[in-house]
């Protein structure tokens, strides 16, 4: 297949706008799951771990299909960057959804979110099989060095977040509680801050428009979620740290 820069192009400016509007959006009122959700109205519910498996799912077998049917002969550059957008929904396909305790999920957010994956996960191995061209000494560029660090910080962060936050109930609990330890001694959004940081390691490390076009989308679509978690806990407990940020330690 050859490199389809119109579609590229045309994708990443649709995500970047969608990105935009969502943040608009989500700054007024909260996006409809988790602990926003209303489970007394007339959506449709999906179970959490199996709505975390099918939405992230795509994500995972839609590049993994575009490299079994692609000329294997195309840079170890490209296969490398498309692996690590792979491990991280391999993590959130296969081991979260399997650990998550969260509440069921309605079908109408599911079904968009398997939309964005499949679209998203087209998008980046195919720039990245069929348009990204990467010279020998890329390997040992400072932005490769710099993204991948950027990257498997950000996936600890964000993986020893969602630790925390699942050890907060015990088997049966509903209740929630102020997350403590780790980044969250810093942020209420800490497992939100390490997935953004991944992804911006990520567009470092490819220095793409559609990697970058992706990093901004999440900052825009899970920004929002964590300052709204922060006001959640501010409101609800008189003992919540008056030190901790929303996102970003110290300043936001």
């Amino acid at each position: 297949m050859q490199c389809q820069e119109l579609l590229v192009w045309g994708l990443s400016l649709v995500m970047i706008l969608g990105g935009v509007m969502h943040f608009i959006c989500l700054m007024k009122s909260h996006a409809a799951y988790g602990r926003y959700v209303d489970t007394s109205g007339s959506s449709m519910m999906v179970p959490a771990r199996l709505a975390w498996f099918l939405q992230e799912l795509p994500a995972l077998l839609v590049p993994m299909l575009l490299m079994l049917t692609t000329d294997g002969n195309n840079g170890t550059g490209r296969h490398l960057m498309l692996w690590t957008f792979c491990l991280h929904y391999f993590q959130r396909c296969c081991i979260y959804s399997l650990l998550t305790k969260g509440r069921p999920y309605p079908l109408n957010i599911m079904l968009s979110g398997i939309v964005f994956c499949s679209i998203n996960g087209f998008l980046q191995a195919h720039y990245l099989l069929h348009c990204a061209t990467y010279h020998h000494t890329w390997f040992s560029d400072t932005c490769l060095v710099a993204g991948l660090s950027m990257f498997f910080i950000g996936m600890g962060i964000n993986i020893h977040s969602d630790h925390i936050l699942r050890s907060l109930r015990k088997p049966g609990e509903i209740s929630y509680k102020i997350p403590r330890g780790g980044l969250f001694e810093y942020v209420s959004g800490a497992n939100f801050f390490g997935e953004i940081v991944e992804w911006l390691g990520y567009a470092v490390a490819t220095w793409s428009l559609p990697t970058f076009a992706f990093a901004f989308f999440t900052i825009c679509f899970i920004g929002p979620r964590a300052y709204h978690h922060h006001r959640f806990y501010n409101e609800k407990f008189r003992d919540f740290p008056r030190s901790r940020r929303s996102l970003i330690p110290f300043i936001f």
